[in-house]
């Protein structure tokens, strides 16, 4: 988990590299065309040739919308804003997944959950700051990202139970593919030779930290791995100062803090709940 965590990070790092000379959306066609191979190589190695097709592929389309519209969200936000501050925002999906199952599903949510998404909400305020001299429009973009991203994860309802997890990384690949060519003429730009290496490489890290994090949650329960998640906004940090010396502010660090203790208290709730 911590490995694909970290791959994902070099994901990001990269694509905040490629933005400031291609839009997001070339980015997200590029990694999942040339990711799409690969894709379909672990999927096959692993669960057959079955776990290429699917009972509901309309199904995967609309997630495969709903995570282009995520990526794209977040790649933008990312020409804009520092690692470590976009990545703590899109930590709020947990709890807009939350609000979303009891508000819009009707799932019945506990006070211990409302609390925590109070809690998570508040700490995306701290950094956002809304009405505040720091405030910035562009913060609400990873916002956005991590309220579609939620939406994805709802969406897996939708799907055949039979489908594999290897299934969905392929459909996900495949569809980002076929929506990112038919909008990609809108915004292409030629590839320079020297940006290659980083588009097989976000690519790589991208299908690989997905891999690595499919498979923890296959070989441990989700109260041991979800909360590893976390070590992302280490890496984002990391990322940040190292390559454009970002250094996120007190008020980012508390924020993220609140963020991260709310989305944990939410995990072990969640288990102790299943139990």
């Amino acid at each position: 988990m911590c490995l694909g965590v970290a791959m994902l990070s070099v994901n990001d790092a990269i694509a905040k590299l490629l933005t400031s000379d291609y839009n997001p959306l070339q980015i997200l066609f590029l990694r999942n065309v040339i990711a799409l191979p690969f894709a379909m190589g672990i999927a096959a190695a692993i669960g057959g040739r079955a776990a290429l097709g699917s009972r509901r592929p309309l199904a995967h389309v609309a997630r495969g919308a709903l995570w282009v519209g995520a990526t794209m969200l977040f790649f933008t936000s990312l020409s804009r804003l520092g690692l470590a501050e976009a990545t703590a925002l899109i930590f709020a999906a947990p709890f807009f997944i939350t609000l979303i199952s009891a508000l819009v599903l009707g799932e019945i949510v506990g006070w211990r959950r409302w609390l925590a998404v109070l809690a998570g909400f508040s700490g995306v305020l701290v950094i956002v700051r809304p009405g505040g001299e720091a405030f910035q429009p562009v913060l609400l973009l990873p916002v956005a990202a991590a309220f579609t991203y939620a939406l994805l994860m709802l969406s897996a309802r939708w799907l055949d139970p039979r489908d594999s997890v290897w299934t969905l990384l392929v459909w996900l690949t495949g569809t980002g593919a076929l929506l990112g060519a038919i909008l990609v003429p809108l915004v292409w730009v030629p590839v320079r030779a020297a940006d290659l290496p980083a588009f097989a490489g976000i690519a790589f890290f991208g299908v690989a930290g997905m891999t690595m994090i499919t498979q923890a949650f296959r070989l441990a329960p989700a109260v041991v791995v979800a909360p590893l998640d976390y070590t992302g906004l280490l890496w984002a940090t990391l990322f940040g100062w190292a390559i454009w010396r970002e250094s996120p502010d007190e008020l980012t660090w508390l924020g993220a803090a609140i963020i991260i203790a709310s989305g944990v208290a939410t995990i072990l709730r969640e288990q102790r709940s299943a139990a």
